[in-house]
Order: structure tokens, then sequence, then C-alpha cells
């Protein structure tokens, strides 16, 4: 019986998913010990295994690793409480990705900018915490993904699920909290890693522009936007191109042009394909030194900014400001 997607995919995605697994267990482990040092070791560890789940999840959605799209969904779903995704559903981050890639936009139902600039003094605490390197706006995302069935209409469906995934998360965490406290304190240091790195690969690898229109049909302005736009405003931030085995600690997804001219190319063949497509053209690459000085600088105004498409003055990413809140684990 034929499972895999691919036929060379079954040793990359077993060892993928072994690696979520072993670390996972790991980290949960090393945070019971009574060691500050193998706690903070814990933390990293468990929030590596979030990251590559959340990118397994970004390759259940391109239905890239089983042949079945029903394998690909519950895998999905089971990675989802790995990441501490599940408070959504999987079926709304595979809808909000695809519309990300047909639409050549980043596609929102709720753009916070504009409520979030309404209230100056949550402006101010949240740029001190991002100042503080603490991933504010990424916390407010997921946050939302609890709040907003209770206040859109249009996601009231989704009430039930939410209670129900509160009801089963908080009690675990009411138990370590009453077991061994200091356990949250480094999960949650773990948590804000792990959206570290996530955020850290998405704020730099698009200029595009940004559409309230998830919860509608696919929107008439996207309609001017072509593949040559989409290559333009596409960006590879490559880990290492000199030692690629380091682009697995991101599952390759920095190889971002190459994903986005071909979606349904699995995670383990990127390289040779962007290889392929581009050889040694580097003009959509931002070196990734660059990426982590932008990244520094321009952490508190990235907060509200919105990069121009079409720009001409990145300056290999040194001055791209970037764009917070655009991760596909939070569908909304």
């Amino acid at each position: 019986m034929v499972v895999w997607r691919y036929p060379d995919g079954h040793w990359p995605n077993v060892m993928a998913l072994l690696y979520i697994l072993a670390m996972y267990v790991c980290g949960w482990l090393l945070l019971f010990i009574d060691s500050i040092g193998l706690n903070i070791v814990g933390s990293v560890v468990l929030a590596h295994s979030m990251v590559i789940a959340a990118y397994m999840i970004h390759e259940c959605a391109h239905n890239t690793i089983f042949l079945r799209p029903q394998l690909n969904a519950r895998l999905g779903n089971a990675l989802m409480w790995v990441t501490g995704a599940c408070y959504g559903k999987y079926e709304d981050i595979r809808h909000k990705h695809f519309r990300h890639h047909m639409d050549k936009a980043d596609v929102v139902s709720f753009d916070y900018r504009p409520r979030l600039a309404q209230y100056p003094l949550l402006v101010k605490i949240m740029k001190a915490l991002e100042w503080a390197y603490i991933p504010a706006v990424e916390i407010m995302m997921h946050l939302l993904v609890i709040i907003l069935p209770f206040i859109k209409e249009n996601r009231r469906q989704h009430r039930k699920h939410v209670l129900t995934v509160l009801a089963v998360r908080s009690s675990v965490f009411l138990l370590l909290a009453w077991f061994k406290p200091i356990v949250i304190l480094f999960y949650v240091i773990a948590y804000f890693l792990f959206m570290t790195v996530m955020r850290f690969m998405d704020v730099h690898q698009h200029t595009y522009e940004v559409f309230e229109t998830l919860d509608q049909s696919r929107s008439k302005e996207a309609e001017q936007f072509d593949s040559d736009y989409e290559y333009r405003n596409t960006f590879s931030n490559i880990i290492s191109i000199q030692h690629p085995v380091l682009n697995l600690l991101v599952l390759n997804f920095g190889y971002h042009n190459a994903h986005h001219v071909k979606p349904t190319t699995p995670w383990y063949r990127l390289p040779a394909l962007h290889t392929s497509l581009y050889g040694d053209n580097r003009e959509q690459i931002l070196p990734f030194i660059n990426l982590l000085k932008s990244y520094h600088r321009y952490r508190v105004p990235r907060m509200l900014n919105a990069d121009e498409a079409d720009q001409s003055t990145l300056e290999k990413g040194l001055a791209f400001i970037g764009v917070d809140g655009v991760s596909f684990l939070t569908a909304h």
C-alpha cells in the first residue's frame, strides 16, 4: 500500500517525525529535573521540536507528506497540539495559507495594525515588550485565535472547539503548576523561543500587500499580481549556502522563492529545486547576518509596519523592516 506522496519521502519524513517526538519528550523530561542548566536546555530542545512540528504542519497543508489528503490532515491536527496552535482549526490554517499563495498577498481576516494603533497605552506596553525581545505581537495573534470566535459572528462555530481545547490545556497546566511550578516558567520560555524563531523566518520573506479579505472570496485587488510580482516580492532567507545542512534547523523553509514556484515540492527537495531554478543567482537571497541585524534594529517599529511592495532599497535585508503577525499558524 502506497502511503507517502513521493517515493523518496519515507525516510526524510519518518526521521523528521521521530525527531519531533524525541525532542518533545526529552524537552519535557528535562524541565522536570532539579537543575536550572538542564531546564534551560530542555526549553531550547522543546522549542525546536515545536519549530520542526510547525513546518511539518506547513508540509501537511501542501499535502507533500502522505498520498491521501486525509492523512495529511490527521497529522497536521496532531502536530497542532504540539505547537500549541490547536485552538484554531487545521482547515482554517490550510485555507489561509492557500490564499497567501493564490492571492500573492498576506491575506487576513483581522488586520491588527489599525485597531492596535487606536490604543496608545497598549502600543507603548507592547513596544516595551518587543524592545525586550518578548514577541508581544505573536502572543497577541495567538490569543486572538481564542478571542475572535467570541467577537466575530462569522467565527462563532469555533467557540465549542476553543472552549474544549482551553479546558484540556488549562487542566494540564494547572496540574503542572501544582506539581512543579517552575516547569510552567520554562515552558513559557520555550514557547517564546518557538514564536521568535517562527517570526524571524516569516518577517523578511515577502513585501506583499496586506488584504483583510480572508473571510471573503478572492479579492479583486489580488488579480493584478502575477508570477513576476510574486518573484520580485518573495525573498529566500537561507541560513547558510555554504553549509546547507544548517537549513534543516528550519526544515529548509528559507528556500522560499523555490517554494513559491513549486509549492508541492517537499521540504527535503527544496535545496535541489532552488539550485535548478536559480543556480548561482543570489538576487532574491537575503544574507542571514543582514537579517539578524535588521531583526534587531527594527524590532520595535516593525510592530506597526507594512513594507511597500517592489522596493529597491532593501540593501540586501539591512534596510528591510519586515512585517509582524503573518504566521501561518494563526488563521485570522
